[in-house]
C-alpha cells in the first residue's frame, strides 16, 4: 500500500469563451452540479472520499466503495459526485438527500438504493506513487482515460471525454441539453492544488426570467434600511407563485432606488398565493417587475442561484405569465 499525499482541489474562475483562434488550446468538460470530491485509492481496495473542505465523506456514498478494487492501483483522482435525473443530467436537488449522511451509514446505504450517487472523474493527480500535478492537463487526461474507469453498465463512476478545439460548440451543446455549462481547461496547464486558477474557466448557461417583486427582507449592518433580498414570483393559474429569494446583483445605487420603490409599494398582505417561509419578510403590492438571471430551477419551480439584472419598467405585472 502506497502512502498518498493530501491534495486540495484546484478551482476554476468564472470567465468567457476564448477567441476562436485559440480554441484549440483548451479542453472543454461538462460542468457538473454536485459535490466535489478528491478520491484517495491506497491500492489495497480501500476508498477515501474527501470534500472540497477536506472532510471525509466516504460513509455517505457506500456505492463508490467498489472503485478501489476496480482500479487496483494506488491513485488520487479528482471528480464530482452527482445524482442523475431521468435524462442523465446531474441534479443537485436530488443529491442533497445524500449529502450529510456521513454519520448515518445505515441510512446512507438505504438512500444509495433510492437516489444512487455517481462519480464523474475528470483528473488524476497521483498514480503508482508518483505525483502528476506538474504534468500538463492534456497528458493527465490521457492517463486518466487509460485507467479503464469508463461508464460501463452497472458502475457508479465514469470518465466523460473532454472536447478540444470546439469550446463554443460544447457550450451550446450543454445549453441545448439543459446542462449547467462547461469548464474550460488550458491543455498546457499544471494542477494547482487549492488555487482558483485562470487556467480553468467555468462558463455557465445563464437563463433569464421576468419576475414580480412580492416582498423583501431587510439587510443588516451597512445594508440597514435597504433590501438584503427580494422575494420574487411568477404568475401561475391566476396566482402569484413564489419563485425564490434574490440577494445579489445590485449596485449600491440600485439597491437604494429599490428601497424607495419598496417603501411606496408597502402592503400588510402577502401577495403570494402561498406565503413563502421567509423570516422577517415584508410584503409589497405586486407591481414591480424585474429581470433576474439564474442557472436552473428546482423541481418546485424555484430559481437556483438567481441574480438581479435590472428593473423592467416597460413591463406590467399582467405581462408576466
Amino acid at each position: 500500500m502506497v502512502s498518498l499525499p493530501r491534495i486540495a482541489p484546484m478551482l476554476a474562475t468564472p470567465g468567457r469563451l476564448p477567441p476562436p483562434a485559440t480554441e484549440d488550446q483548451w479542453g472543454a468538460e461538462a460542468k457538473q452540479d454536485g459535490q466535489r470530491a478528491i478520491v484517495y485509492l491506497p491500492g489495497d481496495g480501500k476508498v477515501v472520499l474527501r470534500s472540497r473542505s477536506g472532510a471525509d465523506i466516504t460513509a455517505a456514498y457506500p456505492e463508490l466503495s467498489a472503485l478501489g478494487d476496480a482500479l487496483g492501483r494506488p491513485a488520487v483522482l479528482d471528480g464530482e459526485i452527482v445524482a442523475l435525473d431521468g435524462q442523465g443530467r446531474s441534479d443537485f436537488e436530488r443529491l442533497q438527500s445524500r449529502m450529510g449522511l456521513v454519520g448515518s451509514p445505515a441510512k446512507a446505504a438505504r438512500m444509495s438504493e433510492i437516489v444512487p450517487a455517481h462519480l464523474v472523474l475528470f483528473d488524476v493527480v497521483h498514480l503508482d506513487g508518483s505525483s502528476l500535478i506538474k504534468l500538463p492537463y492534456a497528458e493527465r487526461r490521457t492517463i486518466l482515460e487509460g485507467l479503464g474507469l469508463g461508464g460501463a453498465s452497472g458502475r457508479s463512476w465514469s470518465t466523460p471525454a473532454a472536447v478540444v478545439g470546439h469550446a463554443a460548440q460544447a457550450l451550446e451543446t450543454t445549453r441545448t441539453a439543459g446542462v449547467e455549462g462547461i469548464i474550460l481547461k488550458r491543455l498546457t496547464s499544471v494542477y494547482e492544488p487549492g488555487v482558483r486558477s485562470p487556467a480553468w474557466i467555468k462558463i455557465r448557461n445563464i437563463l433569464v426570467a421576468d419576475v414580480i417583486v412580492g416582498g423583501w427582507v431587510p439587510g443588516h449592518g451597512r445594508l440597514t434600511g435597504l433590501p438584503g433580498a427580494l422575494l420574487v414570483g411568477e404568475r401561475h393559474e391566476g396566482a402569484l407563485r413564489y419563485a425564490g429569494s434574490v440577494g445579489t446583483g445590485w449596485t449600491q445605487r440600485e439597491r437604494a432606488t429599490l428601497a424607495e420603490l419598496l417603501q411606496i409599494a408597502a402592503s400588510a398582505e402577502c401577495p403570494f398565493g402561498t406565503a413563502p417561509p421567509v423570516a422577517g419578510a415584508r410584503w409589497v403590492l405586486p407591481r414591480l417587475v424585474g429581470e433576474v438571471r439564474y442557472t436552473t430551477r428546482t423541481r418546485a419551480g424555484l430559481l437556483r442561484q438567481p441574480s438581479w439584472h435590472r428593473l423592467r419598467p416597460d413591463l406590467a405585472p399582467d405581462d408576466i405569465a
